[in-house]
């Protein structure tokens, strides 16, 4: 005998499929069944006539339903519906959600104290007493929380169920470089299923680059594409969509304020110029736009933030980067969350007096509060955001991540010269067979020297990276090779950093390390690589940055492996400040190439370090006759 209550799960589940096709498309009810399915979908109680009526509609459907698991021979066996357990299903029933609108959700049920409590812990409830009924946030969570006290749970939440198990499974994007971490590809399922508006707010050094270049590698057909960054960033996202893209797209990278024609499909343009180039970029009908760092338009007097609302106002897919989307208080994210989506915060007085305890001191409006914090985070993650930490994703992770970061040096004629001068002094004097053979301290001298202008034509850069990542109150640690590179670092985070090199006084060292480790108002540690590289615990940061490297592999092992130690609760992120197209780059490169030498920076194993300089001069002279023949 066909239960009522198979019937109404076939119509439930007809109704979640329909996509309001006008034929029989194989996905939910045609047109004509259409209006009729879903509103007996919603119902809780049906008359005879109506699951009769039921019944005979969904003899159409037998495929789908078969396909959906459902019994088709018990559905469909002849004999009369039964109605088993009526007054235990009406006492059932009365425990119901529904979705009100896209953030809020309907409760009834029969009153009971531990329910009660329940809903009173669910974020944004509310009580209507006029109507007798709660309402709350929509959350994935909370739908699951009252699924499994017994609630029934309409159609349209229970296909957001749905679609949080998609996100949860991820999505593979073919044709893409790189292997993507499971929480990466369910980033890209986030974005898809929001359409190509989503925030991805996950923790630095979980790759939020590469998740939205993965979505541009799976919608070619949307471009031109801007990629909207801080200066010291447009290298490196140049790099990644190189290394991670298999389509055709030509990036170009815009530098000057004043506008000239665009050729690129992928544009890369940074905060400071924007106000430039606003309308010669809607010119081109951008599809998407991807902003970057995207905590920086938090001020909304800012000419940064009116040209990136002004170019994002009608761009069909906006996909936003922080790990920080509000910096110190909830009112610096009001521009993020409104770009990504008006419905949900459509007005600004609202929102701050709702979020951020908006008062009048008496002066004026104050709005530096943080009020409903929780309802807040649990509006953002069930619409826009997704945010990850490390602990969180953890299992995913290698024990040590590798990144290079790219950047351009300021001084590029000065550093021409020295390599040129270089090159010419090996071909001219020793030769290439001579230079193989020739004793290293020789050539070292002018590559050392051509190390030092790399390190001075990207410093403006560098310190500007080490800012952005500080500012979200992560730790850092930072190594260099240079008393001059280090006490230039000092000079700029003096007030947040502690340093060790060759000329700190035993007894200071020992204090420099503990204010890393325990007073959460140091943020950065500054050190050389030999005298800070090796017996130093600093496990209060999970990030290493390479300001200059030095010759020996094994001196990189020993200083990423400061914070790589018993106590270590994160991955460690370690990143590779490099001059584009310098001796460093090079020298990167090579470290990279040679899967022994990588093996000995990951490892700690001894290599042959006149072998490693010899491929770098190889690597030169290859080079500039390559250029000679073109």
């Amino acid at each position: 005998m066909p239960d009522v209550r198979l019937i109404q799960q076939a119509i439930k589940y007809l109704a979640w499929r329909c996509d309001e096709a006008i034929s029989k498309d194989g996905c939910g009810f045609n047109k004509i069944d259409s209006a009729f399915g879903k509103s007996l979908a919603e119902r809780e109680r049906w008359t005879k006539r109506q699951a009769q009526a039921a019944l005979e509609m969904l003899k159409k459907y037998q495929g789908q339903l078969q396909a959906g698991g459902f019994d088709i021979e018990k559905l469909f066996d002849g004999s009369e519906i039964t109605y088993p357990h009526l007054q235990q299903e009406k006492v059932k029933q009365m425990n119901v959600v529904k979705k009100v609108d896209d953030r809020t959700m309907e409760i009834r049920y029969r009153f009971n104290q531990e329910i009660l409590q329940l809903v009173k812990s669910l974020p944004g409830r509310r009580f209507h007493p006029d109507k007798k009924y709660w309402t709350a946030t929509i959350t994935a969570d909370s739908i699951n929380k009252l699924k499994d006290a017994g609630f029934a749970i309409d159609a349209e939440l229970e296909k957001l169920l749905h679609q949080a198990e998609e996100i949860e499974k991820g999505i593979d994007v073919p044709g893409l470089k790189k292997q993507l971490f499971p929480f990466q590809k369910q980033g890209v399922a986030f974005i898809e299923k929001r359409k190509g508006r989503a925030l991805i707010a996950d923790e630095m050094g979980l790759g939020k680059t590469i998740q939205a270049a993965a979505w541009l590698q799976l919608h070619p057909e949307k471009r031109p594409a801007i990629i909207l960054c801080p200066a010291s960033l447009k290298l490196n996202w140049a790099k990644e969509l190189r290394d991670t893209l298999s389509t055709n797209d030509k990036v170009e990278i815009l530098s000057e304020t004043k506008p000239y024609p665009i050729t690129g499909s992928i544009i890369i343009i940074n905060y400071d110029i924007l106000n430039s180039w606003v309308e010669t970029l809607h010119a081109i009908n951008p599809q998407v736009l991807v902003i970057d760092e995207m905590h920086l338009i938090k001020n909304s007097s800012a000419i940064r933030t009116k040209a990136t609302k002004k170019l994002a106002k009608d761009i069909p897919h906006v996909i936003a980067l922080t790990g920080t989307p509000i910096v110190n208080r909830p009112v610096e994210g009001f521009n993020i969350f409104q770009i990504l989506d008006r419905n949900q915060f459509p007005n600004f007085w609202t929102y701050v007096h709702r979020y951020c305890g908006a008062r009048h001191n008496g002066f004026g409006w104050d709005f530096s509060g943080a009020t409903n914090k929780e309802e807040l985070h649990q509006i953002l993650t069930s619409t826009i955001m997704i945010r990850r930490r490390k602990s969180d994703v953890l299992k995913d992770l290698p024990e040590k991540l590798y990144s290079f970061v790219p950047m351009e040096l300021d001084n590029k004629k000065e550093y021409s010269t020295a390599e040129l001068e270089f090159i010419e002094y090996l071909r001219q004097i020793k030769g290439k067979e001579a230079a193989e053979k020739a004793k290293k301290a020789e050539h070292l001298v002018k590559i050392e020297a051509m190390k030092q202008l790399a390190v001075k034509g990207k410093m403006k850069q560098a310190i500007n990276w080490v800012r952005d990542f500080i500012e979200d109150g992560s730790k850092l640690i930072v190594f260099a090779v240079h008393k001059e590179v280090i006490d230039q670092l000092m000079k700029e985070f003096k007030e947040i950093a502690v340093k060790i090199d060759g000329s700190t006084p035993i007894p200071e060292r020992h204090k420099a390390v503990e204010a890393f480790q325990s007073d959460p108002n140091i943020k950065l540690f500054i050190g050389n690589i030999q005298a800070a590289g090796v017996g130093l615990t600093l496990t209060a940061a999970s990030t290493v940055a390479f300001l200059e490297l030095p010759w020996t592999p094994g001196e990189l092992q020993q200083a990423e492996d400061r914070c790589h130690r018993i106590g270590q609760k994160n991955s460690v992120n370690i990143y590779y400040l490099l001059a584009e197209n310098s001796v460093e780059y090079k020298l990167a490169k090579l470290l990279d190439k040679k899967k022994e030498v990588l093996s000995a920076v990951i490892d700690g194993k001894v290599v042959d370090e006149k072998s490693l300089i010899t491929e770098l001069i190889e690597s030169y002279l290859e080079g500039k006759e390559a250029e000679k023949n073109e």
